[in-house]
């Protein structure tokens, strides 16, 4: 049971946690302006992918933007120039944003979903299908087969968001899952956002290896900066959902919708094999909210706030520390949050950790005590942690944290 606690002082007295650091991006550098919204993968054997957004204006699409990577083969000590991972169609006006790593590593694929925009955003882009349609927001996904050198791209803006049911969708930056325990092991899970119709917020769909649906799909947004509140007087509520595939990626379904106010989530798979969604509060309350799966992502039971996590309404991410651990082992049960520790502000970048799947939290340390946008973490084995994060819209930096690092280890 995720059990919903007392709200913690959102500035406690928290140690700096310093560790192994590299600045990845900074403005004005490299073969972008700006750099935003981070994602980061453990390919294992010491090798890290880092991707994030470059952009022309530092502002959300459809402003130009496309996305590029680093790799560090040293589990993040050193790290490699910029690589493109999917490049900007500056002629055609094709932009493309919110990268979200899921790394299959028995079928030695790696996955990285994003948003595909033309000429709007997530706040006018028009219910549809067609990705030629250039008000359509879609959605889409790249493969890699051989550690992110060489990617092929498809579309999923069909399967994650029908016109009837959902105007918009995006899938949330950071990291995805593949599924280790019970009857789903294997499956691959990705979290999205999606601007449903009121009153609509049921209903599946799939697609198969050529990105085609067995129904109607819309469009895909995308997640840099979202979010006054759901009731502006749209008709639309804002509910996270999944995308799920047993095949590898060669086909995905798509979950059934979970909250209302929810935004960008980010998953984790508990000891027992369910799944955990964290969401970030589109209607900004100073808190997170929560919901819980027994399928695999298929449904969901929402758990409303969580109290103990406090948050301004920003993009976090939650991981477990030992992935490997079988049931039993009390080390399956911890798990990690990064996210902005106060209710109001983009400040005060935080890891927090749960030794019993998330029921209570306890906060370890600041890895970034002044502003901060979007931050994820990523197991790096041994115990150690690896957090990507943004600088406000000046810098990417990345951690390497060892288990002397951090405070009570």
């Amino acid at each position: 049971m995720i059990r919903l606690g007392h709200d913690p002082s959102p500035t406690p007295e928290l140690p700096v946690l310093t560790g192994a650091s590299t600045v990845l991006a900074r403005a004005g550098e490299g073969p972008w302006p700006r750099y935003r919204i981070v994602a980061l993968a453990d390919l294992g054997g010491g090798e890290l992918l880092a991707a994030f957004d470059g952009r022309e204006t530092g502002q959300d699409v459809p402003d130009p933007t496309g996305l590029v990577q680093r790799r560090s083969l040293d589990g993040g000590l050193t790290w490699e120039g910029f690589e493109t991972l999917r490049e900007a169609d500056r002629a055609g006006r094709h932009w493309y944003c919110d990268p979200s790593f899921v790394v299959d590593e028995p079928a030695g694929r790696v996955h990285v979903f994003h948003t595909h925009a033309k000429d709007r955003g997530v706040w006018d882009a028009a219910a549809g299908t067609d990705d030629a349609d250039r008000d359509v927001m879609g959605s889409a996904v790249s493969t890699s087969t051989d550690g992110g050198r060489t990617w092929t791209h498809r579309s999923v803006t069909a399967v994650a968001a029908p016109p009837a049911l959902i105007r918009t969708a995006f899938p949330t930056s950071g990291t995805g899952l593949r599924l280790r325990q019970g009857p789903r092991a294997g499956r691959l899970v990705q979290p999205f956002a999606g601007w449903f119709l009121a009153g609509e917020g049921t209903g599946t769909g799939t697609t198969d290896g050529e990105g085609t649906a067995d129904g109607e799909g819309t469009a895909d947004g995308e997640g840099p900066a979202h979010s006054e509140s759901a009731a502006d007087g749209s008709g639309e509520v804002v509910r996270s959902f999944v995308l799920w595939s047993d095949d590898h990626g060669e086909s995905w379904h798509r979950g059934e919708p979970v909250g209302e106010d929810m935004d960008e989530t980010t998953i984790v798979e508990l000891s027992d094999g369910r799944i955990l969604l964290n969401s970030r509060d589109h209607a900004r309350g100073g808190h997170r909210r929560i919901a819980l799966s027994s399928d695999g992502g298929e449904t969901w039971e929402d758990r409303g706030i969580d109290e103990q996590l406090v948050d301004p309404g920003n993009n976090a991410q939650l991981a477990r520390r030992f992935p490997e651990a079988q049931p039993g082992d009390p080390r399956a049960q911890e798990l990690l949050f990064t996210n902005s520790r106060d209710p109001f502000a983009r400040r005060l970048g935080s890891l927090s950790r749960s030794l019993d799947d998330g029921a209570t939290w306890e906060p370890v340390g600041l890895f970034e005590p002044g502003n901060l946008d979007y931050s994820v973490v990523q197991p790096l084995g041994g115990g150690a942690i690896g957090i990507l994060w943004e600088v406000e819209a000046r810098e990417i930096r990345f951690t390497r944290l060892e288990p002397e690092d951090l405070p009570g280890e």
